[in-house]
C-alpha cells in the first residue's frame, strides 16, 4: 500500500480488525520511509442491486429511501427507530443473501409488510394502504380484516 505521506509504495500493517459485521476490515498501517501511520479500509467491491419499478422501470437500490417508507408509516407510533433499522437490515440482508442481482419493488414492499405486521400494527395498516392503494374503505376493510384473521391464528 502506498503511503499517503510520502508516498513510499513499502507500508507495514500493524494491526487489523473486523468492522460492521465483518464486511469491513480496518487496517493500521506504517511507513518505515517516514514514520507516519495511517488507516485503510478494505470491502467487497459488490454488484449494485437493482431494484425492477411496477412500470419495469429500473433502479439502484436505496436503502434509505427504504428506511423513509418505514419511517412514514410508523410516524407518531411507539416504534424504536432501532426497531425500523433492523427490519431495514433484515430486508437488505435478505435480498442480497438471494444472490439476485434484480428484485421487484412489489417484493420488498411485501417484506416490508410481514415486518412491520409483527412490529406495529397501525403502521403496517398505513404501510399497506400506500403500497396496495386501497381507493375505498372496502378495501381498505377487507386488509384490517386479513390483519385480524391472521393475528387469531
Amino acid at each position: 500500500m502506498k503511503c499517503p505521506f510520502c508516498g513510499k509504495d513499502d507500508t507495514k500493517v500493524i494491526d487489523t480488525r473486523a468492522m460492521e459485521d465483518n464486511t469491513v476490515i480496518r487496517r493500521r498501517r506504517f511507513c518505515e520511509g517516514c514514520n507516519e501511520r495511517f488507516t485503510t479500509y478494505e470491502k467487497i467491491d459488490s454488484i449494485p442491486l437493482t431494484v425492477v419499478k411496477s412500470d419495469n422501470t429500473r433502479e439502484t437500490f436505496d436503502r434509505n429511501k427504504l428506511i423513509k417508507g418505514i419511517l412514514i408509516s410508523c410516524s407518531k407510533r411507539p416504534v424504536a427507530r432501532e426497531q425500523i433499522e433492523d427490519l431495514a437490515n433484515d430486508i437488505e440482508n435478505s435480498i442480497l443473501n438471494s444472490a439476485k442481482k434484480e428484485v421487484a419493488s412489489k417484493e420488498i414492499g411485501e417484506m416490508v409488510m410481514e415486518g412491520l405486521k409483527d412490529i406495529d400494527e397501525v403502521a403496517y395498516v398505513r404501510f399497506a394502504s400506500v403500497y396496495r392503494q386501497f381507493t375505498d374503505v372496502d378495501s381498505f376493510m377487507s386488509e384490517l380484516g386479513r390483519l385480524l384473521k391472521d393475528k387469531n391464528k
